[in-house]
């Protein structure tokens, strides 16, 4: 058991360790583009691609912390939702144990015959 709990703190640490990189490459990315766009003079060439680098790092974030100001999310919110599923899972029927109501009999379909609008001939 302490082995699982060392494994699921192991992976957290390490998800948030890959969000700090991404963060720390974006900032200097971003710092190294700024100079650079600034000394050519054109203040706007590099901020369509860090609007959208922003996004996908803003997403990364939630992905790892989960919502700001919230517990929806995290990993916690994560293991307490998968608790309470358990939870109603067995308090009712499992799914072997279901039941349909029998299906009403077929009656045969009424079909006119299709015409064809080809010969025989143009078939390959």
């Amino acid at each position: 058991m302490e082995e699982q709990y060392y494994q699921q703190a192991r992976t957290k640490v390490q998800k948030k360790k890959k969000f700090f990189n991404h963060l720390k490459t974006f900032i200097i990315i971003n710092v190294v583009m700024s100079l650079v766009v600034a000394m050519d003079g054109d203040m706007f060439g590099f901020l369509p691609a860090t609007l959208f680098w922003g996004m996908g790092l803003a997403f990364h974030y939630v992905k790892v912390f989960g919502i700001p100001g919230t517990n929806i999310l995290t990993p916690e919110w994560e293991d307490q939702e998968i608790e309470k599923e358990m939870e109603r899972m067995k308090g009712s029927k499992p799914p072997e144990e279901t039941t349909f109501p029998p299906a009403p009999p077929e009656k045969p379909l009424d079909l006119k015959e299709l015409r064809k609008n080809y010969d025989e001939k143009d078939l390959v």
